[in-house]
């Protein structure tokens, strides 16, 4: 990822409303949310949602599907890996020491909710 691409990921992400949107739409995973759903989630008007949507899109950070009538709404994994790669790209190079093995750079997992249903 070159820093242009991450500096326009960042400043879409260091809004309020839209890390909140991100975030959310994240937790969901792949199937995404439709627009009125995230609107109704997050207790957000359509006209200010559309805006912030189109701000995470132009980003990379979030995708859309229309299916019917509805727009649905995803994270952009790719997108959202990729400027995390680059953020912690050589990451404790100049000093190993500070570094525990794997687990500063390495993603934390939380376990996933027993009830939530899971698409096979």
């Amino acid at each position: 990822m070159e820093q242009k691409t991450a500096v326009l990921a960042l400043a879409a992400l260091a809004q309020e409303t839209r890390l909140g949107v991100f975030r959310l739409l994240v937790q969901q995973g792949e199937s995404g949310l439709a627009a009125g759903e995230i609107a109704a989630a997050l207790g957000l008007a359509p006209a200010t949602l559309s805006f912030h949507l189109k701000e995470l899109a132009h980003a990379r950070l979030v995708r859309s599907r229309q299916d019917g009538r509805f727009i649905y709404y995803a994270a952009d994994y790719a997108g959202m890996n990729q400027l995390l790669a680059f953020l912690t790209e050589n990451c404790c190079a100049a000093d190993g020491a500070a570094c525990a093995p794997g687990s500063v750079c390495a993603p934390v997992t939380k376990p996933r909710n027993a009830s939530r249903k899971v698409k096979p």
